[in-house]
């Protein structure tokens, strides 16, 4: 998500300072016209608004608080914009720690898929002061078509855990659904285009149709690994709230099996092809024989 985010910021005009851990990615930005650097630090250093696009909490940390991370290099009143997927706890947590050197931040991840970041079209969900959110708007308006505040610190990390939550268990209820069908004897195509037009149809239904009738021969979008990790944050939250999650329980016991048989890299519509080759009913990649 972050490589066509920060291009979006390139095409909107705005001088853009990239660091990435595996340096490679980074210098692809460098030939669009991005600086690259060293260090988290440097691109604090140089910018007056810094984000943060990761894979999980450790490397958030790694990146933000390090020996050579954000707030080593940021200055006063620096805005740092956090957009990955940690949860409200741990953006709270990173707040205070940005707030003790002067910087300003907003835990403000994104909704949608890769070619929603590749067209500009995500919609990010923030918390923060709102005063920080229209100051940092433009910059968030270069990379998304909406930007929803939602309120104070943590507000953005906790609706995305929820947002993912709820994709996680619609595509489980897709995956189930398809299966179904096929082993009725319904065509894979015909059966998923009966469900992507029915009143459960979505966005996330469309975008993820290939994924589902043609596994593995697509690019990975979601990968079960990631999506397992943001569903035990989704479900630390509940369990700390009071407030059960069922549909999410069940998507996570699904996630962790297809895991178990199709590998971590995989993508979430992968629930489907191990639930095909655990019925053993004669379905094999999509097809019913």
């Amino acid at each position: 998500m972050g490589m066509p985010m920060a291009r979006q910021l390139l095409r909107a005009g705005f001088p853009l300072t990239v660091y990435n851990r595996t340096a490679g990615r980074a210098l692809l930005l460098g030939g669009d016209g991005a600086s690259v650097v060293e260090s988290p630090a440097e691109v604090a250093a140089r910018s007056d608004v810094v984000i943060t696009m990761l894979a999980d909490g450790p490397a958030v940390d790694a990146v933000v608080l390090g020996a050579a991370g954000v707030l080593s290099g940021a200055r006063a009143e620096t805005v740092l914009i956090e957009m990955s997927t940690i949860g409200p706890d741990a953006a709270r947590r990173l707040a205070g720690a940005a707030s003790a050197r002067g910087v300003r931040m907003l835990d403000a991840p994104v909704s949608g898929s890769v070619s929603a970041a590749e067209s500009a079209t995500l919609t990010t969900i923030v918390g923060g002061e709102r005063a920080v959110f229209e100051r940092a708007r433009p910059v968030l308006a270069a990379m998304t078509a909406r930007q929803l505040w939602l309120g104070a610190h943590g507000a953005g990390a906790g609706m995305k855990l929820a947002l993912n939550g709820l994709i996680a268990a619609t595509n489980q209820a897709v995956a189930e659904a398809l299966v179904v069908a096929e082993t009725c004897g319904i065509d894979p195509a015909a059966a998923y285009e009966a469900i992507a037009t029915s009143a459960v149809g979505s966005r996330f239904v469309e975008y993820k149709r290939d994924a589902f009738l043609r596994p593995g021969d697509g690019p990975v979008a979601f990968t079960l690994a990631l999506m397992d990790k943001d569903l035990a944050l989704y479900r630390e939250l509940g369990d700390a709230m009071g407030v059960p999650l069922a549909s999410v329980a069940a998507a996570a016991a699904a996630l962790g099996a297809a895991r178990a048989s199709q590998g971590d890299d995989a993508d979430i519509a992968a629930v489907a092809e191990d639930l095909r080759q655990s019925v053993g009913n004669g379905l094999r990649s999509g097809r019913a024989l």
